[in-house]
């Protein structure tokens, strides 16, 4: 997309961001470790504890609202405001921000309704910046090599995909703020813990034709839900299934992705796909002998991938790259977690694209 903005050259990217919980920690890192390219010049939460720690932590000036934050954005000369707030807030802070002239990148799920995230790309296509979706673990490794040898053709024909999510949130997480677990600001299993997994479909196996689902909620005392299953039919005629639940015992056991295909067969499994457990195809290939240094420990769910998302992020501001996610990348996502919704409380099978 073409911005109105000019590219970001002599000096390094100026980052604000706005909600400074949990995940605003790898974001912090991610543009400390880019600290030749990038800064971060502003910080702001409504939470004053988390705001001062936030100002501690990075030296960033801090403010109480996002209006106080763009109503001093020439001053900071600030190029990107990042959205680590609920996921509710994102559409309306990024319309806010857009109109302000200002790029925005947004933590996943870009918004939690369809129309929101339409909204959201248009605003930033009206104003002439990039809208970037966060989606951090496109860049793991076992997945890049697994993207490659599906793009390079290894498997031949798709037969059968298996995402699974099985991890544990206690009632204790859920009743840590306010937003959380609820339809409007954060979504369930699927929309918020599993969103990284649904971006997998489209983004490795290719479009999805049709889906139908089942939530539940059946431990948690939250309005969304803790368990929910898919079966999905994607346009190349692969079927194949997600399979979610929050409620595993005693902690987090399992993400994975496992493709069967006519030639080939692979699985990447994992607390969070970060581990290649099977790999085997019918010719060898150079990239076989890189799957044992792809796999990498880890006991984050998040992964390592914030700053290699930053990298593409800072490089397309500075007119060196073209953006991996940015928002219509993001509504591909959306879209699929919205369908699986739809049919789960409709009770039918949903077909893709939805009607907009």
């Amino acid at each position: 997309m073409s911005t109105s903005r000019p590219p970001v050259q002599g000096r390094p990217v100026r980052f604000a961001l706005i909600g400074c919980g949990r995940i605003a920690q790898n974001h912090f890192e991610a543009i400390r470790r880019h600290g030749e390219r990038a800064a971060l010049v502003a910080v702001a939460d409504v939470d004053p504890v988390r705001l001062a720690a936030a100002v501690a932590q990075t030296g960033a000036r801090g403010f109480a609202s996002l209006a106080g934050l763009l109503a001093a954005r020439a001053e900071l000369g600030v190029d990107c405001v990042v959205l680590t707030t609920p996921s509710g807030l994102h559409p309306r802070q990024a319309i806010e921000v857009a109109a302000a002239g200002l790029h925005v990148m947004t933590e996943k799920p870009m918004a939690t309704r369809w129309q929101d995230g339409l909204a959201m790309v248009k605003a930033c296509d009206d104003a002439g910046v990039q809208l970037f979706v966060v989606k951090q673990n496109r860049r793991n490794p076992t997945l890049q090599l697994l993207k490659r040898a599906v793009a390079e053709g290894r498997f031949g024909r798709l037969y059968n995909v298996a995402v699974n999510v099985f991890w544990t949130r206690p009632q204790g997480y859920y009743d840590s703020a306010a937003w959380r677990g609820t339809w409007e600001f954060d979504g369930g299993a699927f929309m918020n813990q599993a969103s990284h997994y649904i971006d997998l479909l489209d983004w490795i196996v290719g479009p999805v034709e049709s889906v139908m689902a089942y939530t539940g909620t059946l431990a948690r005392h939250i309005e969304v839900e803790d368990s929910g299953v898919a079966a999905l039919k994607w346009r190349n005629g692969a079927m194949g299934t997600v399979n979610v639940s929050m409620l595993t015992y005693p902690k987090n056991l399992e993400g994975s992705i496992t493709l069967l295909g006519e030639r080939g067969s692979v699985r990447v499994g994992g607390v969070a796909v970060n581990e290649i457990q099977h790999w085997e195809f019918d010719a060898p290939h150079e990239m076989d002998a890189l799957t044992r240094d792809a796999s990498y420990q880890t006991t984050s769910v998040y992964g390592f991938g914030h700053p290699l998302y930053y990298d593409n992020v800072i490089r397309t501001l500075r007119g060196e790259a073209e953006a991996e996610t940015d928002g219509r990348e993001g509504l591909k996502s959306l879209e699929l977690l919205i369908a699986m919704y739809l049919s789960a409380r409709d009770g039918q099978r949903v077909n893709l694209p939805l009607s907009y």
